[in-house]
């Protein structure tokens, strides 16, 4: 049984963030290395490393927002972000390609979703593709409305889950 562990990020973390992110990620989805680089940087408290064994395999980021408009583009360079706010807005759930199909981005989720009501957030907000609305809505996201968002040139659905309660 291999070991899985959970941390928060450091500023050498983000060549390897970057390269799973590219990895799992069509064209211009993946986050830059300057972006990974500075949500590390701005708020590593939003950002969750999954390893399986001492190797990361998968993390999520994010950032927070009084406000939030999810097809807000500035926002993935955490412009406008206020660690704060009770909005969190998640920028990225990626698990690389080798380790995908084991529930690691449901580990790396609840593992998540506990640590932001353990931070007294308020909400959990992100976008996904349409293939993946239905394994968020397993993970307790509700749907909210297709994106304006052409991020990638994709077509992008916005979810939600309520942490209060």
């Amino acid at each position: 049984m291999s070991t899985l562990s959970f941390r928060l990020p450091t500023a050498a973390d983000a060549p390897r963030c970057f390269e799973i992110e590219s990895s799992a990620y069509e064209g211009d989805e993946a986050a830059t290395l300057e972006k990974i680089a500075t949500r590390i940087d701005q708020y590593p408290q939003g950002f969750l490393i999954l390893e399986e064994a001492g190797h990361m395999v998968g993390f999520i980021n994010s950032g927070c927002a009084h406000e939030v408009v999810m097809s807000d583009e500035d926002f993935k360079e955490l412009v406008g972000h206020s660690a704060d706010a009770p909005n969190v807005v998640i920028m990225s759930v990626v698990v690389e390609p080798a380790s995908q199909g084991k529930g690691y981005s449901t580990l790396l989720m609840r593992e998540f979703v506990q640590r932001m009501k353990d931070s007294n957030k308020q909400t959990l907000h992100l976008m996904c593709k349409a293939q993946h609305v239905p394994l968020y809505t397993r993970m307790g996201y509700r749907y909210v409305q297709p994106s304006p968002s052409e991020h990638g040139g994709m077509a992008w659905h916005e979810m939600v889950m309520d942490l209060a309660g």
